[in-house]
């Protein structure tokens, strides 16, 4: 109770002063939120962007959620702040445009692949199945999954409202004519759900940890005893497969 009421007094006093001194007081009070948010979201980078650059992002978007946070709104700092600061280490890293159009392209070549034999095949295909589809050795495969983790920072959130909406917007028939004929969300929950459970075993492990345990890269990578890169890697494998399927399972429904 204590230390609400001091936080309340700090953040008044910041409020109606605008001190630098307390700034920097709020700023050293909730850096391990940008510490955590940088080691969550490390592990879309793997080791093409450094740690520590993560965390001097995420400090930006710490700053100006202290700057710009309002105590009237009644809403919870520590809240606020995680969507600034993931949404600056987002914007930063993709205001650096470095990820070559190439990449981009192999990244949609490897969701092809992905989609391609997953309706073949009709089950979980390994790396050495979508290697051979494309054409490469499965050392050139795991090289290009280590740098396409790069070029699009997609969560499993993310998956779940777009597969959402664009079921919405692939139905034929109007909202106001057949509402039955909408894939609610629920359905798409039900579909992620069973996909999830389809993944290889360390796929599914690491989106488990990561999505319903919330460990970072770094705790992940030491209970599952593999390097943040393999780590960063299992996680990009797992949510190409994920959209995959919920895109072929809705293709299917409204086929």
């Amino acid at each position: 109770m204590g230390n609400n009421i001091d936080n309340l007094a700090l953040w008044e006093e910041y409020a109606s002063t605008k001190k630098p001194s307390i700034r920097e007081e709020l700023i050293v009070k909730y850096a391990h939120i940008v510490k955590y948010i940088a080691g969550r979201l490390s592990i879309y980078f793997g080791t093409n962007v450094e740690y520590d650059d993560l965390i001097g992002y995420g400090v930006l978007g710490l700053i100006d959620a202290i700057d710009k946070f309002d105590l009237t709104k009644g809403v919870k700092f520590e809240s606020y702040a995680s969507l600034r600061i993931r949404g600056s280490i987002i914007d930063s890293i993709r205001s650096m445009d470095w990820v070559p159009r190439s990449l981009r392209q192999k990244s949609k070549a490897i969701e092809k692949a992905y989609w391609e034999l997953e309706c073949e095949l009709g089950h979980s295909v390994t790396d050495e199945e979508v290697a051979k589809k494309m054409g490469i050795s499965l050392e050139k495969f795991s090289r290009l999954i280590r740098d396409v983790n790069i070029s699009t920072v997609l969560s499993l959130d993310e998956v779940l409202e777009q597969n959402f909406e664009t079921s919405i917007k692939n139905s034929s028939v109007g909202k106001t004519e057949r509402p039955e004929s909408y894939l609610s969300i629920i359905e798409v929950k039900s579909m992620l759900i069973k996909a999830i459970r389809d993944l290889p075993p360390k796929e599914r492990k690491v989106i488990a940890l990561y999505y319903y345990e919330n460990l970072t890269l770094r705790e992940i990578s030491a209970v599952m005893e593999v390097s943040e890169s393999r780590v960063s890697q299992l996680h990009t494998k797992a949510i190409t497969r994920l959209s995959v399927k919920l895109a072929k399972d809705r293709t299917l429904l409204f086929s």
